[in-house]
């Protein structure tokens, strides 16, 4: 998929790769989604599925919370207060441990409530404030809204896959032991 360059385009990439990513979160079994054996965001770290999805998490809800500032006209602090670009891997342990308390499917549906905010922020806007002038460095709008949606669902699913293969296959549903 090329990369969205308008609201449309922009939509269609997100609720497409969230399609496809939560349609493979959804069959996993439950019992599995706390195994830490998935190639951590840091370097030489592991997670489980569960931390895939905080992560997911994380991410949203900052571009959920950098949209809410740039409304509000406060200054946004990219990527996060206190981190640096260069610190992503210890952002996303952040997100890790933000969201540890909550079991698998309360992930997952806070995922999709931050997945359909920031859905409903784009559709609130128009091709000019999305793609028209430079919001972050030379970046727009919708490009930094891709950057940490699309692009980390496409992601996700493709490190998901990759996981489940090298697994074996063990993807049938196990609702029975929910986390």
């Amino acid at each position: 998929m090329s990369i969205p360059a308008s609201k449309d385009e922009l939509l269609a990439a997100i609720n497409g790769n969230f399609s496809k990513l939560i349609a493979d979160l959804d069959a996993l079994p439950h019992s599995r989604a706390r195994d830490a054996s998935l190639e951590g965001h840091a370097k030489g770290t592991r997670m489980s599925v569960g931390d895939l999805v905080a992560y997911l998490i994380g991410w949203n809800e900052l571009v959920l919370k950098w949209i809410a500032r740039d409304d509000a006209g406060e200054s946004v602090d990219f990527p996060e207060t206190g981190f640096a670009w260069n610190e992503l891997g210890r952002l996303a342990q952040k997100f890790y441990t933000d969201y540890a308390s909550l079991s698998y499917p309360q992930r997952l549906e806070r995922l999709r409530l931050a997945k359909a905010a920031i859905v409903a922020a784009i559709e609130a806007r128009g091709n000019e404030e999305l793609y028209g002038r430079p919001w972050y460095g030379k970046w727009t709008m919708g490009r930094m809204i891709q950057f940490n949606t699309a692009s980390p669902y496409a992601n996700a699913r493709s490190r998901l896959r990759k996981w489940l293969k090298a697994e074996g296959g063990k993807s049938a549903p196990d609702r029975v032991n929910c986390l």
